[in-house]
């Protein structure tokens, strides 16, 4: 005769428990996925745009640079109606230092941009690694099918650093002719002064490199100075006075 086979009731509760996980994890894979506890994956593009804050059952993905990160619990932030919502779902590193959150700004593309700005960008994707979860790359125009960096990006690399060596310089040469005080209210408008020597307007040598453009500084300098090249007196400003209305 066939004998039936008991199972003690601690077996049969423990069957059930994993039945029902196993039905949970199958009906409903999305709700439980969590990337922090699974191996960092590629993504496409259009895999990331699911995760852009609109199904409540999902993780808040970005991407910056092709590194994919899980921003979920900045949901206030990145959230629907949340004010950097714009970034969620797809890489969008040009827009961090354009400030252009809508069409063709909300782009991975930093075509044009400057060694300080792609070095901004750069100090963006840093920020994420530190305060967010690195959870995968996006298959694109920094990393390809193998996950392996492209071209693209480590001349983006390369240009935010060489923008890190120009801002150093510059720093330090600036440094050797103090800045003059500044202050403004909108009752008074703009003034410069100098503590020790004139203020005169100079342009920064190696802002061009840096941004594209030509700026100016004012900057303080002794009166034996004042015969240098490239020095500009305020308009309307005394030629020795050590304040003047900007």
């Amino acid at each position: 005769m066939l004998k039936l086979i008991s199972r003690s009731p601690l077996v049969t509760i423990t069957v059930f428990v994993t039945l029902i996980a196993l039905f949970i994890a199958f009906r409903f894979p999305l709700k439980s996925y969590n990337f922090s506890l699974r191996q960092q994956r590629l993504f496409t593009a259009e895999e990331l745009a699911l995760y852009n804050g609109t199904d409540e059952n999902l993780p808040i993905l970005l991407g910056i640079l092709g590194s994919v990160f899980d921003v979920t619990r900045g949901k206030s932030h990145y959230g629907m109606g949340g004010g950097y919502n714009h970034f969620a779902g797809r890489d969008a590193s040009r827009a961090f230092v354009s400030g252009n959150f809508t069409g063709d700004g909300l782009t991975d593309s930093l075509r044009g941009l400057s060694s300080s700005e792609v070095k901004s960008v750069i100090d963006w994707r840093e920020f994420y690694f530190r305060s967010y979860t690195f959870v995968g790359k996006l298959v694109g125009r920094y990393y390809d099918v193998q996950g392996n960096p492209t071209k693209y990006l480590k001349g983006v690399e390369v240009k935010a650093a060489r923008g890190a060596q120009l801002m150093e310089k510059q720093k330090n040469e600036e440094a050797k002719q103090p800045s003059c005080n500044s202050r403004w209210s909108q009752g008074e408008g703009g003034e410069v002064w100098c503590e020790n020597g004139f203020p005169r307007l100079v342009q920064r040598p190696r802002e061009i490199a840096l941004t594209g453009k030509m700026s100016k500084r004012c900057a303080c300098f002794a009166e034996d100075q004042l015969s240098q090249q490239g020095l500009e007196v305020y308009e309307g400003c005394d030629y020795l006075a050590k304040t003047c209305r900007v």
